[in-house]
């Protein structure tokens, strides 16, 4: 398949000015991390306590920030989910001198006092009086209260309760609940009787200490590190040495390429974000390879050819090859990146960065970088093998 039909188009002529382009994003993206913002790093390497909740009415975030500054929790990261005003990602930062064994417990308790902070006063006075708030209370201790009544159906009533509460996120109120689950007019009463419904309910909620944080730190910069070196030492067997130098300073490139645009647009960077970044570091190279493949083979047939030449050669004749991977992946993250859900968005986000990145880089800097090594040491036999 062909997209296009004999391409010949000059991409050595634009070295200098992507050379240029690539220096300019790094250099301020470095500048940024190290001088400015930083990285935003996630609760998988900063460690603290990450609480998603649901609210059942509308509440502005400036509410909630205050309402969880008077609980003395500082300033937490608030991020509003959609735009309902209702649905909140909060993380606490680390609890300052704490000692390593308390610090896990510490990021619960920070975790647990945002929940309490913004409970309204209504659910804490239904707590004093005995009631069981149904938008957070477990399966076992929901059967264990309409065991008592209903003891034949106990099991079915709270499964189709608690379907209900995950399928809405939180219940409104307790005719809707009857209306959309089908469970008898009894029941409800006896629900009314022993429950209330709070106003909030948890969507998730995890801990990571500052130990563990710096431990998963290290290991994904290692993972990193050793990727890239296992590649060099497999393209220098395979291919040249020069090669392999080429492709690893252009999969760095894509790698800091990311981290800059992760330190401009001041997303988190977690786990899957490293994952995302891995598998860029794969894709770019499957790209380069596919190119640097060409060259050698074009080498030996175009003798007569200067090496620049050779390389523009190559690129065009692998250009519908490279349009056609990048267009397909890109178009797969794209649909992920708009209809994932916020759990895969960051890693999408991290996706769509590396395959344009890993195009561009696999054209403009694997290619320029060997023309400038064969220009600079001049080998006898050419860069083939």
């Amino acid at each position: 398949m062909q997209i296009f039909k004999k391409p010949n188009f000059n991409f050595m002529k634009y070295k200098i000015f992507a050379f240029s382009l690539s220096g300019i994003i790094i250099t301020f993206g470095i500048i940024n991390i190290t001088k400015g913002k930083g990285l935003n790093q996630g609760i998988d390497f900063a460690g603290g306590s990450l609480v998603r909740l649901m609210l059942k009415t509308q509440v502005p975030i400036d509410e909630v920030r205050k309402s969880l500054s008077d609980a003395g929790l500082g300033s937490p990261r608030i991020q509003e989910i959609g735009n309902t005003k209702r649905e909140y990602l909060i993380r606490t930062l680390q609890p300052a001198e704490i000692g390593k064994e308390e610090e896990l417990e510490a990021h619960e308790i920070a975790g647990n006092k945002v929940v309490e902070a913004l409970k309204q006063e209504e659910d804490r006075v239904a707590l004093t009086k005995g009631l069981k708030d149904l938008n957070t209370i477990g399966e076992d201790e929901l059967t264990l209260i309409l065991q008592s009544f209903f003891p034949e159906e106990a099991v079915e009533i709270v499964k189709n309760i608690l379907s209900f509460r995950i399928s809405k996120g939180i219940i409104q109120d307790y005719d809707q609940l009857q209306q959309e689950t089908g469970i008898r007019q009894e029941v409800v009463d006896k629900l009314k009787e022993k429950t209330f419904l709070g106003s909030l309910t948890v969507l998730s909620k995890e801990s990571v200490g500052p130990q563990v944080g710096h431990d998963l730190r290290r290991k994904a910069t290692q993972a990193t590190i050793w990727a890239l070196i296992g590649m060099l030492t497999y393209i220098g067997i395979r291919f040249k040495f020069a090669y392999g130098v080429a492709a690893i300073i252009t999969l760095a490139h894509d790698v800091l390429i990311t981290l800059s645009i992760f330190s401009f647009t001041n997303r988190e960077i977690n786990l899957p974000v490293i994952a995302a970044i891995l598998t860029i570091v794969g894709y770019s190279l499957n790209d380069t390879i596919v190119i640097f493949d060409r060259v050698r083979d074009n080498i030996k047939t175009l003798r007569k050819h200067e090496f620049e030449g050779i390389l523009d050669t190559s690129i065009n004749q692998t250009l519908s090859r490279t349009v056609i991977t990048s267009g397909t992946t890109f178009l797969t993250v794209m649909a992920l990146y708009l209809f994932g859900g916020e759990v895969i968005n960051d890693f999408a986000f991290t996706m769509i960065i590396g395959v344009l990145s890993g195009t561009y880089s696999s054209i403009y800097q694997s290619c320029s970088l060997l023309h400038f090594w064969n220009k600079i040491f001049k080998p006898k036999k050419g860069m083939g093998k």
